[in-house]
């Protein structure tokens, strides 16, 4: 069954001729109630027209015959640790690594080359003497469906923090999201000064996880997730230079 048409507008890029995981999970995770995984096969591609098709519990977004990416129910399984404070979040975010180097630096999350309502601009650093990464976020009026952010932007929050958790990866290698678990609990009003963290769980060959977690201005998780990053040759995208 026919569920909606999604083209991905380039705003919402990762890579600068790619949709952001997180906000394409999320948005494939819309017609998912509760926790869902969404499993990202390829690139979605920009400004393209694609399908989302249901069958039972599980969602797939297609372009053309492509399986592009599919989402099934879920139950998560890890849990935030403490929340650190707003103002711990911003001198974390003063040691964003993506300020040095980033191979995506047009990323609609935490792309350096992205301004406030242009971006999200989720700069996650380490916390002191934690492997805890963390950064403050104030969501853009832009974002909102109604009076909430949408639940997509949630999504999208909870994808590039867990990927600076388990970075960095050896030279010549970056990392791509392959999988995203996660679960909306709460929501966030437009303006609001929230909280964004990621912390490293576990390595497996190229595969990396991640957990991640977005909070209100009252210190409530409302978002919750777990990542799973591939670790690939960074050569597999054109270099894309930091101005």
């Amino acid at each position: 069954m026919l569920v909606e048409t999604l083209t991905i507008s380039r705003r919402f890029c990762g890579p600068s001729q790619s949709g952001n995981g997180g906000y394409v999970c999320g948005r494939i995770a819309r017609h998912i109630p509760g926790a869902a995984a969404v499993r990202l096969m390829l690139p979605p591609p920009l400004e393209t027209e694609m399908r989302m098709e249901a069958d039972a519990d599980v969602v797939r977004l297609l372009h053309g015959d492509v399986l592009v990416g599919e989402a099934c129910p879920t139950v998560l399984d890890v849990s935030p640790p403490a929340v650190p404070s707003f103002a711990a979040a911003q001198r974390a975010s003063e040691a964003y690594l993506g300020f040095i180097a980033h191979s995506f630096p047009r990323c609609f999350v935490c792309g350096p080359q992205r301004t406030p309502g242009d971006g999200m601009c989720i700069f996650a650093g380490p916390l002191a003497n934690s492997s805890i990464v963390a950064a403050p976020w104030i969501a853009d009026v832009s974002l909102a469906r109604g009076a909430q952010i949408a639940n997509e932007f949630l999504w999208a929050a909870l994808d590039c923090p867990s990927a600076f958790a388990i970075l960095p990866v050896p030279e010549g290698r970056t990392v791509v999201l392959g999988e995203l678990r996660a679960q909306i609990v709460g929501a966030v009003r437009p303006g609001e000064r929230c909280v964004v963290i990621g912390w490293p769980l576990q390595v497996e060959g190229r595969k990396r996880s991640a957990g991640s977690a977005v909070f209100s201005e009252a210190g409530a998780p409302v978002a919750i997730g777990r990542a799973t990053w591939i670790d690939i040759a960074a050569d597999r995208f054109p270099p894309e230079p930091i101005v």
